[in-house]
């Protein structure tokens, strides 16, 4: 028998496992940070910029800086990266008064002031103007056409008419998007729920898919978003799973993602030789884990390791259950993935009822069980497995398997992908 424990919010949910069926434990591979600290990490990264950044040379006392930043549902060390930009933005003459920073929410409901120190510190909010994004503050947004693939763009308004405009975020694999990081959190972080909704249509295209840029068209959309919007650099760091600081990068756009791509997958793929009939997955704890609409990136990259007809236990603590109202809205009254599938098609595609059809794709292959905080009705009524909270709960399912059954457990589910090692 062997304990196991897994992030769990702010604390860890540990079970046992028997010896058979057998089991293995599945991590993000180690990674080396070239022996730097990480405040050197990103002073480097900042005096050596990717690509082409003519606009540096014109930055000056006059210069109106806007500053993209995540919100709670993301682990960015905002300390760290702010810090170095503001130093080197201080040092090149900017003061203050002209740097905003905006907190990118997309369709999250916007931070509160009182929250602001959840992901800022102290010296931060009370030097600089910060302004949390609202997507459905219409007068607020400024219509900026529409991207090749027919997306409407409406960016915030003051983020669009700063000189200077940056993005500050984190490289990781994403599960529709292929990887976050880049323009992506202003262009749908300050973007509008029309222009928001639009870009999501395209999670239906095959490729648009984790661990996929190049060819994928929803990603592709929000590079076209981010250059109509004007994003002229971001400063983007590679994290590993104890949010430490593994590589940063600054510069062009495009070749910051280029660069944290690499080292992302250099990290991320796990060698397997076949897939798992049992996969035991963490979305790495809070704030992954903060809702369901979070935490479910964890239920898709637990199904690439997943075989067909498997079972998923998802152990996400969802401290704000589901996470959006519109998610909870649509399921109402219903009991079938078929019902899932029949209203998304009739009522048009929406963020947050997007995720019911996500899931009801992946329940179509896969038992998806739910061990969370969340009460067992309303994880049924999302047509997901509910499990107990306690020490025995996961042993009970597991004794119930074949002995010749083999589980996988992920203890960071959305930093992992598989890559079949060949005999």
């Amino acid at each position: 028998m062997e304990n196991v424990r897994l992030l769990y919010g702010s604390h860890y949910q540990e079970f046992s496992l028997p010896l058979s069926p057998t089991h293995d434990v599945l991590l993000p591979r180690a990674a080396i940070a070239n022996g730097l600290d990480p405040v050197e990490l990103v002073k480097t990264a900042l005096s050596t910029p990717l690509g082409e950044c003519k606009i540096l040379n014109n930055i000056g006392g006059q210069t109106q800086v806007a500053i993209s930043i995540n919100d709670k549902t993301r682990p960015v060390p905002n300390d760290l990266l702010l810090d170095c930009l503001l130093e080197e933005l201080r040092q090149r003459g900017v003061p203050d008064r002209h740097i905003t920073l905006f907190i990118a929410s997309g369709t999250h409901i916007p931070m509160a002031m009182d929250e602001y120190h959840l992901i800022l510190s102290e010296k931060v909010t009370s030097r600089y103007r910060i302004l949390a994004h609202d997507c459905d503050d219409d007068d607020n947004l400024v219509n900026l056409g529409v991207t090749k693939a027919g997306t409407p763009v409406l960016i915030n308004r003051k983020f669009y008419e700063s000189d200077l405009k940056i993005v500050v975020g984190d490289i990781e694999l994403h599960h529709f998007a292929g990887y976050s990081g880049g323009v992506k959190s202003a262009a749908i972080g300050l973007a509008g729920r029309l222009t928001i909704n639009s870009n999501h249509t395209l999670l239906r295209d095959q490729n648009s898919v984790v661990a996929q840029y190049e060819v994928n068209p929803l990603r592709m959309d929000i590079e076209d978003i981010g250059e109509m919007a004007g994003v002229d650099l971001a400063l983007n760091a590679v994290l590993s799973e104890e949010k430490k600081v593994l590589r940063a990068y600054f510069g062009q756009p495009r070749e910051v993602m280029r660069a944290g791509i690499e080292a992302v997958n250099s990290i991320a793929q796990v060698p397997i030789r076949e897939k798992y009939d049992v996969v035991i997955a963490s979305a790495g704890g809070y704030p992954k884990d903060i809702n369901l609409y979070q935490a479910q990136k964890a239920m898709t990259h637990a199904s690439l390791f997943c075989k067909p007809g498997g079972k998923i236990i998802l152990v996400a603590e969802c401290r704000e259950g589901a996470g959006s109202a519109g998610y909870l809205q649509f399921m109402q009254g219903i009991t079938s993935m078929r019902e899932v599938m029949t209203r998304f098609q009739q009522s048009g595609f929406s963020v947050g009822p997007h995720k019911a059809f996500q899931i009801a794709r992946l329940l179509e292959n896969f038992d998806i069980y739910l061990l969370s905080s969340m009460q067992p009705e309303t994880v049924k009524s999302l047509l997901l497995k509910p499990m107990e909270v306690s020490l025995g709960s996961i042993r009970q399912l597991i004794d119930q398997e074949p002995l010749q059954s083999r589980v996988a457990i992920l203890p960071y589910a959305t930093a992992c992908i598989p890559i079949m090692k060949m005999e």
